[in-house]
């Protein structure tokens, strides 16, 4: 007696069908799970690349409001500096007209000249000499005279020191100012040039005459 194959008749496609089938929605799936994965990791890479973005801005924002703060802060500091020094410089002026007439002697001596070294230390500088040139940007020129001993504007007499912190001016120097002579010709103007080579001419045309 043969015994029938079990599964089904022969001929019979069905659960072959129904394998094929199942498999291939498997393969959907998994497809699908797959893309999914792929736009999720993407995803990710955005936010945090976005995040990412948005610490260095945060970042470069804290670093130019600390440079600021810092900013603000120094100015603050030499705008009280400069207060400070700008209402010292009457008492300066005391002791520079009392040195003049020899006064600065003993206990005040030792306080002027301490009180000179702190204001100098804090950036405040003196300026204006005898015998410069006249600068209307740091000098101010309450007289005025011409001597032939001067080739330009020339400060001859400090009347009161000026005072500056760094490249600005507190106070220009008050000075007496003197041009040169109207009329006077310096060693290197044209006209000396020429006359001394008239004179040399006439040295030359004096010797070969004789």
């Amino acid at each position: 007696m043969t015994d029938k194959p079990q599964g089904g008749k022969p001929g019979d496609d069905s659960a072959a069908e129904e394998a094929v089938i199942k498999a291939a929605e498997e393969a959907a799936a998994g497809g699908a799970d797959a893309a999914s994965s792929s736009e999720e990791l993407a995803a990710a890479k955005r936010e945090a690349a976005e995040r990412t973005a948005d610490l260095q801005r945060l970042q470069a924002e804290y670093q130019n409001y600390r440079k600021r703060v810092e900013r603000d802060r120094l100015t603050v500091r030499e705008i009280a500096v400069s207060n400070i020094l700008e209402s010292l410089i009457p008492v300066l002026d005391d002791i520079g007209r009392a040195r003049e007439h020899g006064e600065v002697t003993g206990g005040f001596k030792s306080v002027a000249e301490s009180l000179e070294t702190v204001v100098a230390k804090l950036g405040l500088q003196q300026f204006g000499k005898e015998g410069e040139p006249f600068d209307p940007t740091m000098h101010e020129a309450l007289m005025h005279s011409y001597s032939s001993d001067v080739t330009e504007d020339t400060c001859v007499q400090i009347l009161q020191p000026g005072y500056r912190i760094g490249e600005r001016i507190i106070r220009p120097a008050m000075v007496a100012v003197a041009e040169p002579q109207p009329g006077t010709q310096t060693a290197g103007s044209p006209d000396t040039a020429d006359q001394a080579k008239s004179g040399d001419a006439d040295k030359t045309d004096g010797g070969s005459d004789s």
